[in-house]
């Protein structure tokens, strides 16, 4: 049995409280803990100290907010809920499939958005036991100083499996953070297009001491079809080994339909998500029978997934195509899950 190591707990009630918390050498966040506790398990981290977030209620709010035409997300809140609320299903649709989609019922009802935003990247040459990764004398997310992965690698390519950051990105989201500066509690504005790197040792521009409280989601400004999409061994608890986000804006309804503006954007390849060009789908109707084939193309020409996670990168590159190509049919009729 794998035990947790010993650790300080705090247990702030304000944000402002949690940040002074924070401030404290190798402290974490811990808000559902589906991530981290597993991880301090196998001592792939060993803070002194973790700061809970359970008493933060100001970070488990879902709003609608008009005037600003955003959707405002606490990241507080667990993906059970946004799984099953109105608004969400109403205005991000395909968020609501992405937190749906996550391991267990279980999992959902006690992981967070937040947590899953910076869910730590993972690869199959670290996510083992102390023992197992010294066997292979560690990697560079362990304390070495080799990839295993890419051969002579300076980067870190430990995958981000969330299933909720593509999804983010695809609706142009942005992600609020606070801090401490001079006593005095701050907040600054990071669009997810830019929020993750491409080390996956250090995969966000999160700073230390920061405190992610809030996701905003643009509200769309006509008609939309969005889904979320990926493949796992299994139905429930494994992580996506492919995920594909699709949004497609539109001018008209139904079968005319033209699509104005698109963003398909895929996970796990990489520490942060691949955003890739949708230039062969503007301009065509959604009923166009090579719309499909069409995104699906450049997807498979654009993404090339990496030996880090289970199953050989080939397949996973054919079941991107394939999955995204089914994907975009879907959205194509009108009613599709996902669809607004």
């Amino acid at each position: 049995m794998l035990r947790l190591p010993r650790f300080a707990l705090e247990v702030p009630e304000t944000v402002g409280q949690a940040l002074a918390a924070l401030s404290t050498s190798e402290a974490r966040l811990l808000a559902g803990g589906t991530d981290l506790l597993p991880n301090l398990k196998h001592r792939l981290e060993t803070p002194s100290t973790l700061v809970s977030l359970h008493r933060l209620a100001a970070l488990r709010g879902i709003a609608l907010d008009e005037g600003a035409r955003v959707l405002r997300l606490g990241t507080g809140v667990t993906l059970a809920t946004i799984a099953h609320d109105a608004t969400v299903k109403v205005h991000a649709p395909s968020l609501a499939e992405a937190a749906a989609s996550v391991a267990s019922p279980q999992i959902r009802r006690t992981a967070t958005l937040g947590g899953n935003v910076h869910l730590d990247t993972r690869c199959r040459y670290v996510n083992q036991t102390a023992l197992w990764r010294s066997a292979i004398g560690g990697c560079l997310k362990s304390g070495g100083t080799v990839c295993h992965v890419v051969e002579g690698g300076q980067n870190c390519v430990a995958a981000l499996s969330s299933d909720t950051v593509p999804v983010l990105v695809a609706l142009d989201a942005e992600l609020v953070l606070a801090s401490l500066v001079d006593g005095s509690e701050q907040r600054r504005t990071v669009p997810f297009a830019r929020y993750f790197r491409s080390d996956g040792l250090r995969h966000t521009e999160r700073a230390r001491g920061e405190i992610a409280t809030e996701v905003r989601v643009p509200l769309a400004t006509g008609p939309r079809r969005a889904t979320y999409v990926k493949w796992r061994p299994r139905a429930t608890i494994d992580f996506p080994l492919v995920s594909i986000a699709l949004r497609f804006d539109l001018d008209g309804e139904h079968d005319e339909a033209v699509v104005t503006d698109a963003r398909v954007v895929v996970g796990v390849l990489g520490s942060r998500p691949r955003v890739v060009s949708t230039a062969a789908a503007m301009g065509l109707r959604m009923r166009d029978e090579t719309l499909p084939e069409r995104v699906a193309e450049a997807v498979w020409r654009e993404c090339k997934p990496l030996e880090n996670v289970p199953y050989e990168a080939p397949y996973r590159r054919t079941l991107l195509r394939v999955l995204t190509r089914r994907a975009v049919a879907r959205l194509a009729r009108v009613g599709a899950v996902g669809a607004t």
